[in-house]
């Protein structure tokens, strides 16, 4: 029971997490105020590497013991498919999470000298919130996976 606990929560941590994070830097980019960007990417940074960052380490470590201690087997579709996602995700979170360091950098820049923010930190916003897309979406879609375990069709 503490392990399908801490799984569950862990599936929090990362839907509650990516979805603050995306509201906070949605709220900051839209004030158009370099220091105010600045200041909520440094706490966004902060807040992927203690929480996102230790929740993605222990989802696939707390699956698999379930997995184990429920005598599912790894071959069924429903995993395979969450695995799949969580690679999708994985790959969409990880150059967000640099796109987050490069925006917090470019803001803080621009408010260290009283300028706006550059042309370049609006590229990487626009390409942080296409990544949210896929990334947040493949994770909305494994905790389906999680909570219904289709069959997915096959024998």
């Amino acid at each position: 029971m503490l392990l399908k606990f801490a799984h569950v929560v862990g599936a929090m941590v990362i839907l509650g997490t990516g979805m603050g994070i995306a509201f906070f830097m949605l709220m900051a980019h839209l004030s158009r105020d370099a220091a105010f960007v600045a200041r909520t990417a440094s706490v966004v940074v902060l807040a992927d590497a203690v929480f996102t960052a230790t929740a993605v380490v222990a989802q696939p470590v707390t699956g698999y013991l379930l997995l184990r201690e429920t005598g599912i087997a790894l071959s069924e579709r429903w995993i395979a498919a969450s695995l799949g996602l969580y690679l999708v995700a994985g790959g969409f979170w990880l150059p967000v999470v640099w796109m987050q360091m490069r925006m917090r950098d470019l803001a803080s820049q621009a408010a260290a000298v009283g300028d706006t923010l550059p042309e370049r930190y609006h590229r990487l916003f626009r390409l942080w919130f296409a990544f949210g897309f896929p990334g947040f979406g493949s994770v909305m879609l494994i905790v389906w996976l999680m909570v219904a375990k289709p069959s997915l069709g096959g024998a």
